[in-house]
């Protein structure tokens, strides 16, 4: 049978795709990249924010189409599903299986008995890969501890479960042994990890046995504020392939605002962090998120946080409207920003960020990076590549480099050139 896989959402999610995939190794199963082809499509949901949600419900019913034509079987997963079960089963007759994230250690039976054919492998136990070879994300918790007010993570996934050091080691090696280069890792708070297994923050002891793996990179996603402290970043330090880049989503910039919100820290701890990491390291890529439209924004509270932005000169910044999620302590605050006022915030703040990146980048030009390269682009006789400042989740911008003799997934050093928005313009350094 011919089977297709979609998976939406956050790069966590999509290590949760790669352990499905893996779970249809065999004889049996063939992958197929287009759906018209296809007797099986597995969609690996996202429930996070109004928008990921629509992103569900339009690929189900998309999907679904293909039922009237060659598709057997349509089977849905993650965490929409998980938050939405009754209403899912009600709603797409279509779909054959729902299967929510609590029942994943039970999917291999699921599957068993769906297609009349017995899946060995367990959940969890192998991953296929979908992204690019050479990268790759090792996720080393799942669920949270943290109770932000805007947040239904903890609803879908439930407290921190971080997983041994010893299985993360082992998986890390696993994915050096596929020729992976790159290492991102990532969890819902990857500065909490360890502390409910270990009753301790232990990224700290994590980072060095990583380390010595070998990969070129290693990358560290979702940082909280507060949980950053010295240790950790002299920790960064002494690994050799620990880059620099610090994914630290502050939300606000106001502390009245992040009260509201349930965060933990104040504006003066997120600066003195940022201060401190770029203390340790000149080169810092700092990377944030912010919220605006947040119940009880004032015009007032939201320049506090245009004035945070200016002062501290995130190097990448990705802003949301407030979306207003059920069961969530903000879902019933009084003082709801309306939207039009939210999307004309959004677009003030996004204008400050802009400003600042294009200052950043114009202070790159002739500056030479090594770069991972990504993809040729034939219409534009162009390779695609990504510095350490950059993640591979499409969100900082990539590097274009104008060159005829490079190999995709292989390092090189170039020099900065000149840029185009958010992107930066390179050639080979000689």
């Amino acid at each position: 049978m011919k089977v297709g896989f979609i998976s939406l959402g956050c790069a966590k999610n999509l290590v949760d795709s790669e352990h499905i995939i893996a779970l249809f190794e065999d004889d049996f199963f063939e992958y197929e990249a287009d759906p018209r082809k296809c007797d099986v499509i597995v969609i690996n949901t996202c429930g996070f924010i109004l928008d990921a949600k629509k992103e569900a419900i339009d690929t189900i019913l998309e999907m679904a189409e293909y039922k009237k034509k060659n598709l057997k079987k349509l089977i849905v997963t993650g965490c929409f599903v998980e938050r939405y079960y009754d209403d899912c089963v009600k709603e797409f007759e279509e779909v054959d299986a729902f299967i929510p994230i609590r029942d994943y250690q039970k999917m291999p039976q699921i599957l068993s008995e769906l297609f009349n054919h017995e899946f060995k492998c367990a959940y969890g136990k192998n991953r296929k890969l979908i992204t690019n070879s050479y990268t790759a994300y090792l996720k080393i918790s799942d669920g949270c501890d943290n109770r932000c007010a805007y947040c239904a993570i903890p609803l879908i996934r439930g407290n921190c479960k971080s997983y041994p050091i010893e299985d993360i080691v082992k998986e890390a090696k696993r994915l050096k042994e596929l020729g992976v280069k790159e290492l991102n890792v990532v969890a819902q708070d990857t500065t909490y990890y360890g502390y409910d297994l270990y009753h301790r923050f232990a990224l700290k002891e994590l980072l060095p046995l990583l380390d010595e793996i070998g990969f070129k990179w290693i990358r560290i996603l979702y940082m909280y504020p507060d949980e950053i402290d010295e240790e950790l970043i002299k920790t960064i330090q002494d690994c050799k392939h620990v880059v620099p880049y610090f994914d630290i989503p502050v939300q606000y910039g106001n502390d009245a605002m992040l009260k509201l919100m349930n965060r933990r820290g104040s504006v003066k701890l997120i600066k003195e962090e940022i201060k401190m990491i770029r203390s340790y390291f000149p080169d810092a890529i700092i990377r944030t998120t912010l919220i605006v439209g947040f119940p009880h924004e004032t015009e007032k509270r939201f320049l506090d946080t245009v004035e945070m932005v200016k002062e501290v000169r995130f190097d990448s910044l990705g802003a949301f409207t407030f979306s207003k999620e059920d069961d969530t302590k903000s879902f019933e605050m009084t003082c709801q920003v309306p939207e039009k006022i939210k999307h004309e915030r959004y677009e003030r703040l996004m204008s400050v960020q802009n400003q600042i990146v294009k200052e950043i980048n114009e202070s790159r030009i002739g500056k030479h990076y090594e770069v991972l390269v990504e993809r040729y682009e034939e219409i534009f006789k162009r390779y695609v590549a990504r510095s350490y400042m950059s993640a591979p989740d499409g969100v900082d911008g990539v590097i274009y480099i104008n060159d005829d003799d490079m190999k995709v997934g292989e390092f090189y050093e170039v020099e900065i050139t000149g840029y185009k928005d958010y992107d930066l313009l390179a050639k080979r350094a000689n």
